[in-house]
């Protein structure tokens, strides 16, 4: 199995370059003993505050910022524990669109939210994804019908590759697994369509 970006083996990229190409959110982010505008910059070293706003913005997370003791200067506790859940997840989906990266990596990144945040967040991650290529990492079989390749991973290795579609005639684990998970609950947890 090969990787390639725009057609070029990702072994020939150097590290720092695919780095540099990459945004990631993760299910529980990693948020830092620093300023919110600290945090957001994190994603861009660089950043602007105009940046960093409009990041923020994005991310559905410029309204909850403001009404902050200082705003975008407040200092967070380590890992943003006085944040709630949805609020730490969308500091860190700004701080992946202020990279303004090609490709934007998301690791379960609305599991334990509630529904008012889930829809921020969902809402913050469609926009931040509109205009990249996207790897969504779920257990979650729901969330993937309308992505336009979905790799089935089980043991470590691709047990079965397509679209929605195509698995769902052609596979039996896959199949299988969505069946259950519908069957248990047809609402997906992240409805959104990457």
């Amino acid at each position: 199995c090969q990787v390639q970006i725009d057609g070029k083996d990702i072994r020939d990229y150097k590290i720092d370059s695919l780095r540099g190409q990459i945004s990631i959110v993760l299910q529980d982010s990693v948020l830092f003993g620093a300023t919110v505008r600290d945090n957001i910059a994190y994603g861009s070293l660089n950043a602007t505050d105009a940046e960093i706003e409009q990041a923020a913005r994005l991310a559905n997370a410029h309204d909850f910022i403001m009404e902050l003791p200082d705003g975008y200067d407040t200092l967070m506790s380590e890992r943003g524990v006085t944040l709630s859940g949805g609020q730490r997840q969308r500091i860190a989906i700004a701080r992946a669109a202020v990279r303004k990266a090609p490709i934007v990596i998301l690791d379960e990144p609305t599991v334990g939210l509630d529904n008012k945040s889930e829809k921020a967040v969902n809402d913050a991650l469609a926009r931040l994804t509109k205009h990249s290529t996207t790897f969504l990492i779920t257990h979650d079989l729901r969330v993937c019908k309308d992505f336009d390749q979905i790799l089935y991973i089980a043991n470590g290795h691709i047990q079965e590759q397509g679209t929605h579609a195509e698995l769902m005639r052609l596979s039996q684990q896959y199949a299988a697994l969505y069946q259950m998970q519908v069957a248990v609950d047809p609402t997906p947890s992240f409805p959104i369509s990457i």
